[in-house]
């Protein structure tokens, strides 16, 4: 797979918007329609989310290009992390990206969320 970008950025809230004109930049360079760049923001922009309410202060997100011609995204915690109990948010934001993404995985230390990874089929 090709990588488009690779970026590690302090999960801050003030840092999303960056993040989602990010991976906007990289939707349009791979081809997405418009709708599908605006919800795969979202998917990264919730996965953030969901790994800074576990205790995250620090991620990693991973945009590559998928066989099919379209995206994969993986969304790493890589600092930080706490036994904190799930949230509704969590559980609004999980519905999101399986509503939204196709092929959504999680990986998991114990109960715990530490990476999810989805993919957009080309759309343009």
């Amino acid at each position: 797979m090709k990588d488009y970008l690779f970026v590690r950025v302090p999960l801050r809230r003030e840092m999303m918007t960056t993040v989602r004109l990010t991976t906007g930049g990289v939707c349009s360079a791979a081809g997405m329609s418009y709708d599908g760049g605006e919800d795969c923001k979202v998917c990264v922009t919730e996965s953030l989310l969901l790994l800074m309410r576990r205790g995250f202060s620090a991620a990693e997100v991973r945009f590559f290009a998928a066989e099919d011609g379209g995206l994969k995204v993986r969304v790493e915690g890589t600092e930080g992390a706490a036994d904190l109990p799930a949230s509704d948010e969590d559980e609004i934001a999980l519905a999101l990206l399986n509503a939204l993404a196709a092929d959504v995985a999680m990986d998991k230390a114990g109960d715990a969320v530490t990476a999810i990874a989805f993919a957009f089929g080309q759309q343009a």
